[in-house]
């Protein structure tokens, strides 16, 4: 389809305004030297444009969105009616705090449900996304052990089935990353952890379930270890959806921790944002959360800056409106759904993976969380086929493919991650594809070699477009 920029013909226009009745003012900032060059069309060429474009794209609400490790759910409509109300969308951030006391209270609200919820004892709501919600964990880390004057702590254990975010988190943070690999059975091999901690180490990063889907057995002795060495546990909420409701971060020994709001609690998922990742944390590092955060006395609601506060991490409050979002999905639910929701994923995952079990390798057979784990690595070995060629054949059939070759110690790896929504019709209609695929593969390579073929676009030169983006358009002169 054509880009905007080539519907554009010079003189369309969307607006008739009248003309200016005031005098005209001229900034005493710089302005450009040149107007900037935006494409001209009609209102329903624009239309139609980001009408074709919506059906281009691919969404929870076109068909079966099975993504690992990102838990892409479907969003309720309930949520986005209630971050729709005028007391809500009509705020000014500089208001003064008597005339938004209905907004502050929805934050305090939000900020101590999610403390209850993640087993901690309160909540910023800044974080604009779950990367960002890491770095903020780990800022508070570093401001801990820096207050104390434990200046030599210059480290961060990451296992080796992490999100590639947390050690990219860690070394913004200025820290160094030490990787600890996994056991047998997929969780952190604790001998190896045992010898990574010492003086130096500041904290650990750690998800559970991790990406793999397990939920380590050891998660106590984990943190325990990490206490004992003198550091603190970060806990990366992205898989939060398998036990919320169930198991708390701030139960299992974890310091502090990041949840997100676009994964575990129903808010608009991917395209850039808004995301939200808010930081919980135990309540000796309460004094140093950036601030401000929403406190409550007889008086009402006010924002409080925490005493040794190390700053903003973003300007004003976070994505207020997300916010609202996912409290609106926790008070739907309530304590006893969320538990519900959860066990539905889970037991959404294990059937998916036992439809699967017999047409492919699973990578950690046994009952998973919420996400498991294919392995095509004996499969490529005897069709040829990769997990890159089952991924674009399963976009013939309606279904957005798991994620790829993630995570990194599995060798051709297909994450799948049916979230609790998903109906057990979808869920034996799904497995029916992908077996049907697995077969196709063995039968015919080159189907699946040249695939997708009913897509809009056929298979791009992926190397190409990742090394020499084009990001801009060019205007013929």
């Amino acid at each position: 389809m054509e880009l905007i920029f080539e519907r554009s013909r010079h003189g369309h226009k969307m607006a008739l305004l009248p003309a200016c009745d005031v005098p005209e003012v001229t900034p005493d900032f710089p302005l450009r030297s040149e107007a900037p060059k935006l494409p001209e069309v009609s209102e329903v060429e624009m239309s139609r444009h980001y009408s074709a474009l919506e059906q281009q794209a691919f969404g929870v609400n076109d068909g079966f969105y099975p993504l690992g490790s990102c838990t892409m759910k479907y969003n309720p409509a309930v949520n986005e009616t209630a971050a729709g109300l005028p007391g809500f969308t009509e705020l000014h951030p500089l208001q003064p705090e008597s005339s938004v006391q209905g907004a502050l209270e929805a934050m305090y609200l939000t900020q101590h449900l999610l403390a209850d919820i993640t087993g901690m004892d309160d909540v910023t709501l800044q974080p604009a996304a779950g990367a960002h919600g890491e770095y903020t964990g780990l800022l508070l880390i570093r401001a801990y052990h820096e207050a104390r004057g434990d200046t030599a702590r210059t480290k961060i254990i990451v296992p080796d089935s992490a999100h590639g975010t947390n050690p990219a988190s860690a070394a913004m943070a200025g820290y160094s990353v030490v990787p600890v690999k996994s056991n047998a059975a997929g969780g952190v091999d604790l001998d190896a952890l045992r010898e990574a901690v010492g003086p130096d180490t500041a904290g650990l990063m750690l998800t559970n379930p991790n990406t793999l889907g397990i939920f380590d057995p050891n998660i106590r002795e984990i943190t325990q270890i990490v206490h004992d060495a003198g550091g603190l546990c970060y806990y990366d909420g992205a898989n939060l959806n398998a036990v919320v409701g169930r198991a708390r971060p701030g139960d299992m020994g974890f310091d502090c921790v990041h949840v997100n709001l676009h994964k575990t609690f129903s808010t608009p998922h991917g395209g850039g944002g808004p995301g939200s990742g808010p930081v919980g944390c135990k309540a000796f590092l309460e004094e140093y959360l950036p601030h401000p955060i929403v406190t409550k006395d007889d008086a009402g609601y006010h924002f409080m800056k925490p005493a040794h506060s190390f700053g903003r991490v973003r300007m004003f409050y976070g994505n207020f409106l997300v916010a609202i979002r996912a409290l609106t999905y926790i008070l739907t639910l309530g304590g006893d759904g969320l538990a519900e929701a959860s066990g539905m994923a889970v037991l959404n995952a294990n059937y998916l993976m036992t439809r699967l079990k017999d047409a492919i390798d699973i990578a950690y057979p046994g009952t998973c969380m919420h996400e498991f784990v294919m392995t095509l690595e004996k499969y490529k070995e005897e069709t040829g086929v990769s997990a890159l060629d089952v991924a674009k054949r399963l976009l013939d059939y309606g279904i957005h493919p798991p994620t790829m070759y993630f995570p990194l110690i599995v060798h051709e790896a297909l994450m799948a991650e049916p979230t609790e929504t998903e109906s057990k019709e979808t869920l034996d209609a799904a497995a029916d594809v992908f077996c049907k695929i697995f077969e196709e593969g063995r039968t015919d390579p080159e189907m699946l070699h040249s695939a997708p073929h009913d897509t809009a676009i056929g298979r791009p030169d992926e190397v190409t477009a990742a090394r020499h983006p084009k990001l801009r358009y060019t205007w013929a002169d």
